[in-house]
């Protein structure tokens, strides 16, 4: 008669794809313990609240754009319509230094960092539109489109008001600017 000497497991395996450019952190501890640092955690709340305030004043003309949610993070990722999501504009802000900023970016040798290149190589005929102060600036050897503006203690109510307001503004346009000709740019190389 047969016998059974050792049972197999079967082990389920889960795949997460993380877009280029982004972490995936599990929220566990080094020993093991799970316990979130008390700092971290007032941090991270802290961040999102700033990020809660900021989306629920933004308006954005083009309906197709989708906002993201309030992150915990020192930024904000505006998805455009590039594969693999390969291409955003980067909303940030510097505690620290009372700054925040936006700016175009995409995964390296993507769809989305051809939409960004033909952007850059267009920048004399789109620059009028995006206004502002942005400009193309040098970015671990890639040219990124980008404006930055110093608000002071982004802690007091006016402070955060008036860089929430000029962050709005600073994002509808982008969007509105780089949305439309990173579809064309991906298109084109599409086709």
């Amino acid at each position: 008669m047969p016998r059974v000497l050792a049972r197999a497991n079967i082990i389920t395996r889960t795949v997460i794809e993380v877009p280029p450019g982004h972490a995936l952190e599990d929220g566990a501890q080094p020993d093991g313990t799970g316990d979130a640092d008390p700092d971290q955690t007032d941090y991270a709340k802290e961040v999102q609240q700033f990020w809660t305030e900021f989306l629920s004043g933004l308006k954005l003309d083009d309906p197709e754009q989708s906002i993201p949610r309030p992150a915990r993070l020192g930024y904000l990722t505006f998805m455009l319509p590039a594969k693999n999501g390969s291409s955003w504009i980067g909303v940030f802000r510097n505690l620290a230094r009372g700054k925040v900023g936006v700016q175009l970016s995409s995964s390296n040798n993507s769809p989305g960092d051809h939409a960004r290149q033909v952007i850059v190589d267009d920048w004399e005929a789109i620059k009028d539109q995006i206004g502002g102060t942005a400009k193309p600036v040098q970015d671990n050897g890639r040219t990124l489109i980008r404006d930055i503006r110093m608000f002071g203690d982004l802690g007091s109510p006016a402070v955060r008001k008036e860089a929430f307001a000029w962050l709005a503004e600073r994002v509808n346009t982008f969007v509105n600017v780089m949305r439309p000709r990173v579809r064309a740019a991906v298109a084109d190389q599409a086709s």
